[in-house]
């Protein structure tokens, strides 16, 4: 048995696929979704959609930072 993953993007196909499992020739299974990587995959599309400036990365890792310093400090 071969196993492949087919990503489906015209819904005639998924019609082709679903009429092929009907007829016993192939079976299909949906994967769960991996959590991690739906999660990383939306980050990416906003990072490509606005790239955070160089500031905006200085002020965060400052804040975060100065959080650590604090903890530490207490």
């Amino acid at each position: 048995m071969q196993t492949f993953q087919v990503n489906i993007l015209n819904p005639k196909a998924a019609k082709l696929l679903q009429d092929l499992a009907d007829l016993k020739l192939i079976s299909i299974s949906e994967q769960p979704e991996n959590g991690f990587q739906t999660v990383v995959s939306r980050l990416r599309k906003k990072a490509a959609a606005a790239p955070p400036s160089l500031e905006e990365i200085t002020k965060e890792v400052e804040a975060v930072r100065a959080k650590r310093y604090a903890k530490n400090k207490a």
